[in-house]
């Protein structure tokens, strides 16, 4: 691709975000990354020259990933903004089902791909804090003997609110990630997050590190996307589980007919009025119609390696949540 081939990491130290250098004491980073220099896996400089779509335009496969970097560079200011507008606030609801779906539990290792913006991560965080808050509370229940003080200490030595937890999110454009940083930084988000510049195709980690892997709304943006499926099987843990968030194809002919006229003559003319950017969005609704159906991207997860792979359709198939698992 086109894009920057640089590696980055970015955590809280001290009182603002910064480039993770060695000197900066993150030990969960280092369980991620255990050898080499952050155990970082170099990017290949070797491309397949062959043809592939841009929407519903044909590129070469080095072209589009030039063009789907500018497209999020150029959209990452009202990237959120345009999200609640388009969707008309409903990609809250199927983000939030993503995490239902998850049902992490504390000490889960999640790396969110193509989740510059944060939604997923920042979910996650408060999923798995209210998860170990509501642990705690079931502790002292179960011990009616202690007195104030005691259970005042039990709370006041809980260091760590998330159970161990950690999330990683991995995109490979700077203007996305900068976004999200900025609102984790204004939401308060600190324990437990870091960011890293990585391509899906190619991920800068070792193999088999996390227990989940979450990607929306972003596979149809990849070039080859059976390679980062299978990026993604490689980087989970033996039973991890992989889960797809992503624009399919409506099995509603009504719903599909009023969801085209939708896309192509509104959305586009959100996009130029809200984010000054006509092409950008008429291209996102020209790469959903391009993404494989429910049934054929099933099979390309099961191709990748996964087992017990299923998937969910919610709005009448405008979105579908995929899911499989490495065994």
């Amino acid at each position: 691709m086109a894009a920057p081939r640089s590696l980055a990491v970015w955590g809280l130290c001290g009182r603002g975000w910064s480039p993770v250098l060695p000197g900066c004491r993150l030990p969960w980073l280092r369980s991620c990354w255990p050898s080499g220099p952050l155990g970082a896996r170099p990017f290949s400089q070797e491309k397949r020259a062959t043809e592939t779509h841009f929407g519903f335009e044909t590129v070469s496969e080095e072209e589009k990933g030039g063009k789907v970097y500018q497209v999020f560079e150029s959209v990452a200011k009202k990237y959120d903004v345009m999200n609640d507008m388009m969707s008309l606030g409903i990609h809250r609801v199927w983000k939030d089902l993503l995490l239902w779906k998850m049902h992490p539990f504390p000490g889960t290792q999640l790396l969110d791909v193509a989740g510059g913006t944060g939604d997923i991560a920042f979910r996650f965080l408060n999923y798995v804090q209210a998860q170990h808050q509501r642990k705690q509370k079931r502790q002292l229940r179960a011990q009616q003997n202690l007195s104030w003080e005691e259970i005042a200490k039990k709370y006041q030595n809980q260091e760590d609110s998330l159970g161990g937890s950690r999330v990683m999110v991995c995109d490979i454009n700077k203007e996305m990630l900068k976004m999200g940083k900025q609102k984790a930084c204004a939401r308060g988000y600190k324990a437990g997050l870091a960011w890293v510049l990585g391509d899906a195709e190619e991920l800068p980690f070792d193999d088999n590190k996390f227990d989940v892997y979450t990607i929306a709304f972003g596979i149809r943006n990849v070039t080859h996307i059976d390679q980062a499926l299978q990026e993604a099987h490689r980087v989970l843990k033996p039973g991890g589980r992989f889960l797809c968030l992503e624009f399919s194809q409506v099995n509603n002919p009504l719903v599909s007919r009023l969801y085209d006229v939708y896309s192509f003559q509104v959305i586009p003319v959100l996009g130029e009025v809200i984010a000054g950017d006509w092409k950008s969005y008429q291209y996102l609704v020209e790469s959903i119609r391009q993404f494989p159906s429910q049934e054929e991207f099933k099979e390309m997860i099961e191709d990748a390696g996964f087992q017990k792979v299923t998937y969910e359709n919610l709005t009448s198939g405008i979105v579908a949540i995929h899911s499989g698992f490495k065994l």
